[in-house]
């Protein structure tokens, strides 16, 4: 009672401020989602999500220290900094109907899926050790790319880097090896379903269908695939031929059995895929209303499975196959708390660019659309992409999915070549530098815990700068 009289005696701005406190105290308070037009907002409510992005990029390098003890708290940071004067701006429950949205319609949906697979996949250990010749390698990154369409980028990654180091710790040119498993593993193999990497699953959430990757991305992520294969084929099989190259004594001697540890979880992964197809399939037609944001009984039903799937591996998975793979959520904890900023911060922005010519970012639809407001594939393609390469590939998906109209049913039938190319340019240069996808920089700390000295940043871009920017142009020539 007491909440109820202060809130209606206060002034308007007063108001707001209570309003929005008791929201995210937990307060239960009416909020509805309402809809605002993006032609009304400044290209300052970018800022905070802006801010939160170049925090991510710039913070590891200069305060590495300091990022890793309070990532967390700057993350929220950002977000307070949109949501209290946009509640102020436009009211606490538009505010509040705003953080709802971006909760349970995309955030929370994400994070499951994400938690799930990491879960999932970290119960899977490889254990033994074999001789890393060219030819074992260049198998151990192919089957790495085709299963990280399967099991995600962070999956596949976190079950191969492990066995493709102890492969190899016997020769003195290692880089190399842990560069072309970020590109093809870590990045350009989970192009192919909703399940390989997170932008891909932000379009599904969205409305793209399930298959809808893999049929229009097939060809460009086999020409690109394939070319890195050949590359890395021959660079490995001329530093193999250094007479130097292996050292005296092998750390992790060749063993004749190599075995897995946690098989069950192949079944549980199973059931990961099987959840998300029948998101994508069954169509209940019931939806909740909370606060506005209507959440569907099928998508409902996917996230509470997959929480139980997440537990069930935790329960089931031997304590060797975690030990063995040093599992931790260190990881997950991070992109956890970072993300949630994200959604947030980025909602004003879709707004912006859903108000196309008539909103703030205008220039950024001239740039990709021709003169007669028809898409450039090619624009698409490469503004996504090297955005992507230095902002993370996720919410960089989300705004240029916007930017082209927002509608999937539109954008998977007669705009498919533009949602093509942006994807496209989302997941395979998430690969240029080490913060373009969440599982580059986990590839790059676990190398370095084995004793590899991996590249600076700028370092890392000479690589990507070498060998995938040529293959990009070359993409973008044939494909968009």
């Amino acid at each position: 009672m007491r909440s109820s009289y202060v809130a209606r005696r206060a002034v308007p701005w007063q108001r707001h401020g209570v309003a929005l406190t008791l929201a995210l105290l937990g307060w239960p308070l009416a909020a509805s989602a309402a809809s605002l037009d993006g032609a009304s907002l400044s290209a300052w409510w970018g800022v905070p999500f802006a801010g939160i992005l170049l925090s991510i990029a710039v913070f590891p390098l200069v305060a590495s220290k300091l990022w890793h003890h309070h990532f967390g708290k700057i993350s929220a940071a950002w977000a307070i900094a949109f949501l209290v004067p946009f509640a102020f701006a436009f009211g606490a429950s538009t505010a509040i109907g705003t953080l709802i949205h971006a909760m349970l319609e995309e955030y929370l949906p994400f994070i499951v899926l994400l938690t799930a697979l990491y879960t999932v996949a970290g119960g899977i250990c490889v254990t033994g050790n074999l001789h890393g010749s060219p030819r074992l390698n260049t198998a151990l990154l192919a089957l790495g790319t085709a299963l990280a369409s399967i099991m995600g980028t962070t999956g596949a990654a976190m079950l191969l880097i492990r066995p493709l180091l102890r492969a190899n710790d016997n020769r003195r040119h290692v880089v190399h090896v842990v560069v072309f498993f970020i590109f093809l593993v870590a990045n350009a193999g989970g192009s192919l379903s909703p399940l390989g990497d997170p932008p891909l699953f932000l379009g599904f959430l969205n409305g793209v269908g399930f298959f809808w990757t893999t049929v229009h991305l097939a060809l460009p992520m086999l020409f690109i695939c394939i070319v890195l294969l050949a590359v890395f084929y021959a660079l490995d099989s001329f530093y193999f031929r250094h007479r130097d190259e292996l050292r005296p004594v092998d750390p992790s001697p060749d063993t004749p059995d190599v075995g897995v540890i946690g098989k069950i979880n192949f079944v549980l992964l199973a059931l990961v895929i099987a959840l998300v197809l029948m998101s994508g399939i069954w169509k209940s037609g019931i939806t909740f209303d909370v606060a506005g944001t209507h959440v569907a009984l099928q998508n409902l039903v996917r996230d509470v499975a997959l929480i139980v799937v997440t537990l069930l591996s935790l329960a089931v998975t031997p304590r060797a196959a975690r030990e063995g793979n040093a599992f931790n959520w260190a990881p997950i904890e991070e992109v956890a708390k970072l993300f949630a900023a994200i959604f947030v911060t980025i909602a004003p922005v879709i707004m912006i660019l859903r108000a196309g010519e008539a909103g703030a970012f205008s220039g950024i639809v001239h740039l990709v659309n021709d003169a007669a407001g028809q898409p450039r594939d090619d624009m698409y393609f490469w503004a996504t992409g090297l955005l992507s390469s230095f902002l993370d590939n996720a919410p960089t998906y989300l705004v240029f999915f916007n930017l082209a109209g927002g509608d999937a049913q539109t954008l998977t039938t007669t705009g498919a070549s533009t949602l093509a190319a942006i994807s496209a340019g989302a997941v395979f240069m998430g690969a240029v530098s080490y913060i373009g996808n969440a599982p580059n920089f986990m590839v790059k700390a676990i190398a370095e815990s084995r004793g590899v000295k991996m590249p600076s940043f700028f370092g890392y871009l000479a690589w990507s700068g070498v060998v995938l920017i040529p293959l990009f142009i070359a993409t973008s020539l044939i494909f968009f």
